[in-house]
């Protein structure tokens, strides 16, 4: 199959925020959209849904405190048995 080319215009921003979430994908831009055109194909409608995850604060701030737990087991409290360690959360 021939390949050709395609001329669009995009937003600088927009296309910049786009290269470097395909970079962090591990794609790079021809890959994304010949993946988008075959699977709007494939479902004759609008395409998939490829998103990274970003923790929120609070998500990386208990990152941080497991560390430091790890670093540091005097901080946290440890358990060997299931049933008391959900005896002390719910109590």
């Amino acid at each position: 199959m021939a390949n050709t080319n395609i001329t669009m215009r995009i937003d600088e921003a927009i296309k910049s925020q786009l290269q470097e979430l395909m970079n962090d994908l591990g794609l790079d831009m021809t890959t994304f959209f010949t993946m988008a055109a075959k699977q709007a194909i494939r479902e004759q409608g609008i395409p998939f849904s490829v998103s990274r995850d970003i923790p929120n604060s609070e998500t990386l701030e208990a990152f941080r405190e497991v560390e430091e737990m790890k670093r540091n087991p005097v901080i946290g409290k440890s358990y060997t048995d299931v049933d008391e360690m959900m005896e002390d959360l719910l109590s």
